[in-house]
């Protein structure tokens, strides 16, 4: 199941509901999503870097956790439900101002941000540098390669939004990977939290942890990082 059907029969929190789809006949479908005040979450964490430089505190380190946990929660679900979302990335998540993260799964996302999809020869854009081995090489999609995706997407947090593997060629990702290259410990993201970044990088979809593991895993630094503030 894909999330294109998956997504109008799925509820949860972290989830963007579709409230409603319209279909005319000769006319494209329409669908109806809530509004999230803030948008889209790349965009919103490229934004709390521009205000950093004047505002150390705009964004907490906590803050950005619990969005984590939160798109970790919403995966967990679509795992259950055996959804692969195939496209996970800051760009397919929105968020509103009370720091509410949901999942969706935007189809503006490659007009929106048409560097982050590459065609590799095959006449289709693809998340190439959020995509796992298996799936660059062989096509292959899991929850596993979720994970994988969640990985990157946790290191955009991090990074309040910068493009993972920047400096790679798309066409030499799958060699690069292979070798056991993998995108730098952002600067100032605590080693416990680079450690579920490169858990979740396993080139063995087996190996990767499970996404009710990284609600876990993600929950228990967020109560550490509580008592020290």
């Amino acid at each position: 199941v894909d999330t294109t059907e998956g997504f109008l029969s799925l509820s949860s929190r972290n989830l963007l509901p579709i409230t409603h789809v319209c279909i005319e006949e000769g006319e494209k479908p329409m669908v109806l999503l809530p509004y999230m005040n803030w948008g889209n979450l790349k965009l919103f964490l490229r934004q709390c870097k521009l205000v950093e430089a004047n505002n150390p505190q705009a964004i907490s380190q906590q803050d950005l956790v619990h969005m984590a946990i939160q798109i970790a929660c919403g995966m967990s679900y679509l795992a259950r439900r055996e959804v692969i979302h195939k496209d996970l990335a800051a760009r397919n998540c929105v968020i509103d101002d009370a720091l509410q993260v949901k999942i969706t799964d935007n189809a503006l996302s490659r007009d929106l941000f048409p560097m982050d999809y590459h065609c590799l020869g095959d006449n289709e854009n693809r998340p190439v540098r959020w995509m796992a081995l298996e799936s660059l090489v062989n096509n292959e999609f899991s929850s596993a390669s979720d994970v994988w995706a969640f990985g990157v997407t946790l290191w955009e947090l991090m990074t309040l939004g910068q493009t993972p593997y920047v400096d790679i060629d798309p066409f030499e990702m799958a060699a690069y990977l292979k070798d056991g290259y993998r995108i730098a410990q952002p600067i100032n993201c605590p080693d416990e939290l680079f450690a579920v970044m490169a858990c979740c990088w396993a080139l063995d979809p087996e190996e990767r942890p499970k996404f009710q593991q990284l609600v876990q895993c993600l929950t228990e630094f967020h109560a550490a990082l509580g008592a020290y503030v």
